[in-house]
């Protein structure tokens, strides 16, 4: 029986800040991932008061996207490297930006995390994986553990503008 390729994905990250984005960070994330194609506008995040104590206040919510599609295996490395950048721009030992690496196919948006729960499966190193949303009648459904913020329309206008640019890359 003859393998079967993946079907490539956009790699994507949700990023939370209370420093912007720094061009050190930006740069380190293109020197791994390559040429970020895409820069979302950013949303203040008030879904939770969750990263409030450690990250300090405002807290702003973008997501940015990657030219290069990949292979949906490359998430696990992808979350690894982001949880390095997140040390290395600790401020008294609190992080101040949250990067949050996830795929994006025809068909899903799977998010990348360290915390286990029933709904994730090991993909490798410690970390998990789940089905955030999924694409469904020209739109994203979520589920019941899907972060307050993904089901807002404001991240879900911007997950679509991400999908147009993922389906475009699909086609060259």
């Amino acid at each position: 029986m003859q393998e079967r390729d993946y079907d490539r994905v956009l790699l994507f990250s949700g990023v939370l800040s209370s420093i912007g984005f720094p061009d050190e960070i930006k740069e380190k994330l293109e020197n791994r991932f390559g040429s970020i194609s895409f820069i979302s506008k950013r949303i203040p995040f008030d879904f939770t008061s969750y990263y409030d104590k450690e990250m300090g206040t405002p807290i702003e919510r973008f997501f940015i996207a990657f030219e290069r599609l990949i292979n949906p295996d490359e998430l696990t490395g992808a979350k690894l490297f982001t949880n390095s950048l997140e040390d290395e721009f600790k401020i008294d030992g609190n992080r101040k930006i949250n990067l949050d690496p996830g795929t994006m196919s025809i068909g899903n948006i799977v998010l990348a995390t360290t915390k286990n729960r029933a709904h994730r499966i090991a993909i490798g190193n410690k970390l998990y994986a789940e089905v955030t949303l999924m694409y469904h009648h020209k739109g994203y459904e979520s589920f019941s553990w899907t972060y307050a913020d993904y089901k807002s329309p404001e991240v879900q206008e911007i997950l679509l503008e991400m999908r147009k640019i993922y389906l475009k890359a699909l086609k060259n």
